[in-house]
């Protein structure tokens, strides 16, 4: 391959993964000698590349905005139009937003062919049915569950019931009719699943539950899977 495409290869290794990247591993993927990778790693941060790490520990690309942007298939491309649409239907107001703000930076930092091919995709979802408003601001909900902080609201129940709930958010998850929060309730001391449209008062705790919220989520979805696993079991019994 030509000395130009073999950076943008390597440009395109760095930046997947978070990182360090030894030079043996880069240069297997790229079909090169380690010798060769440490030279185009030079070559790079005198383009001005914020590359980290040094020969034996690995490197890690640092974004910098002297960089030109990453290039994209158009398969790629397609995937990308095809999810920040279905974002435009299906999030919160703040989300919606945020995805058309998205397309348009995509589009006006693309060369003209593949600009051409955004404004003209060829896939595009649509939903009849699109999910119930949220009676909070999903936007405050996803940084509580970033920050990592409890949060309080009140909750109605499916038969009405309500009651008041401290929770530690773990995700946000999109579902066809209904936006709903995983999380672990302090009153239930377990995991529970709220719908978004049956909160009020959203309040922001300030209590800190981190670093405990990955675990927590993965044990959530491996307890959901079994649930799932045991359902369709017994369903084949029937």
């Amino acid at each position: 391959m030509s000395r130009t495409h073999r950076l943008f290869q390597l440009m395109q290794a760095l930046r997947l993964g978070p990182g360090p990247h030894t030079a043996a591993r880069l240069g297997e993927e790229l079909g090169i000698s380690a010798r060769s990778i440490h030279r185009d790693i030079a070559t790079l941060r005198e383009m001005g590349a914020v590359i980290d790490g040094a020969a034996g520990y690995g490197f890690t690309l640092i974004e910098d905005n002297a960089l030109p942007p990453m290039g994209f298939r158009d398969t790629e491309l397609e995937a990308l139009v095809l999810g920040l649409r279905e974002v435009e239907q299906i999030g919160d107001p703040e989300l919606a937003k945020a995805a058309s703000e998205a397309l348009r930076k995509l589009q006006a930092r693309l060369p003209s062919r593949q600009a051409h091919r955004l404004r003209h995709a060829v896939l595009a979802p649509y939903r009849f049915d699109r999910p119930i408003p949220p009676a909070i601001s999903a936007q405050e909900l996803r940084q509580a569950t970033w920050d990592e902080v409890e949060v309080r609201f009140g909750y109605t129940d499916g038969h009405g019931a309500a009651t008041e709930r401290q929770v530690k958010p773990l995700s946000v998850v999109y579902f066809d009719r209904s936006t709903v929060l995983i999380a672990w309730c302090c009153l239930r001391e377990a995991i529970r699943v709220f719908r978004l449209d049956r909160m009020q008062e959203l309040q922001i705790t300030g209590q800190s539950f981190r670093p405990q919220r990955v675990p927590m989520l993965r044990d959530a979805l491996e307890q959901f899977r079994h649930e799932h696993r045991q359902a369709a079991r017994r369903t084949c019994k029937d």
